[in-house]
């Protein structure tokens, strides 16, 4: 078993889009830090699996629960069947989006539309039923795994940085709604995780084909465009979170910090 270190022992955190990748590490760091774990994700089965994984290795409550965050029905079923077999709910990581991109000219509207419904419209139905519990609670935190794709635009990648572009929008509205209710919402900004399975198994095999170069050729492309000449990792991204969601950020709300090796410097 792993110790707990304690920074949010008891605490309920629900993680969207937790049963892989991103998802499913920031669950385990969650847990390792004390904290209950809701795992939500349009994939039941997977986070039924990742909830039994995190039970057994950290010594936490878990609960796996199959949750579409473009459906409120949905998601408001998700926060209550959390609050029912956790106790509560005091962490809301909305970390469930997808990407597609292509050129303007060519994108298909629909596709475009989904993107928005997904990674913004989802994130403020989380928020929304999340905040709902919290304000009876007394307080609580709420982050959203946004991308440095978020602070600049991204080439042929319209959708996605509308959306997150959108995501800190609505963070910093957010954070000013509940800043006198003990309700902190930030964002972390991620950089490129090359070895998340959007890249391994979608990306990398896409640009490779778009560019005439090896798999591999591309993966050292998007590395030497980061300052500190390596990919993004979990880690990285999860001891961000962990900080937000813990009292040693108590004073911070309606921001959203990069954490991605110093390619996008505000």
């Amino acid at each position: 078993m792993c110790e707990t270190t304690g920074r949010l022992h008891d605490k309920v955190a629900l993680v969207t889009g937790g049963a892989q990748g991103l998802g499913e590490a920031l669950c385990h760091a969650l847990a390792k830090e004390g904290a209950h774990v809701s795992v939500c994700d349009l994939n039941e089965q997977g986070a039924l699996k990742v909830a039994e994984e995190v039970a057994a290795n950290h010594e936490v409550k878990t609960v796996g629960i199959g949750c579409d965050v473009t459906d409120e029905a949905s998601v408001e079923a998700a926060v209550r069947r959390t609050v029912e077999a956790l106790g509560g709910l005091d962490i809301l990581v909305a970390n469930a989006g997808i990407l597609i991109s292509g050129p303007i000219t060519d994108f298909d509207v629909q596709a475009w539309r989904k993107v928005i419904d997904v990674n913004l419209v989802g994130f403020m139905i989380c928020a929304k039923h999340a905040a709902r519990v919290m304000l009876q609670r007394g307080g609580g935190v709420i982050v959203q795994i946004n991308s440095k794709s978020g602070k600049r635009g991204s080439y042929r990648n319209s959708a996605y940085a509308a959306s997150k572009f959108g995501g800190i929008g609505l963070v910093q509205s957010l954070a000013l709604e509940f800043a006198t209710d003990n309700i902190r919402v930030n964002a972390v900004c991620p950089g490129n995780l090359l070895d998340s399975p959007l890249w391994t198994e979608k990306l990398f095999k896409e640009y490779a084909q778009r560019w005439g170069i090896s798999e591999e050729e591309v993966r050292q492309k998007y590395i030497d465009q980061v300052p500190m000449k390596r990919p993004c990792t979990y880690k990285d991204v999860c001891d961000v979170v962990i900080f937000l969601c813990s009292d040693e950020s108590a004073y911070m709300t309606g921001q959203a910090l990069n954490v991605d090796g110093g390619q996008t410097m505000h």
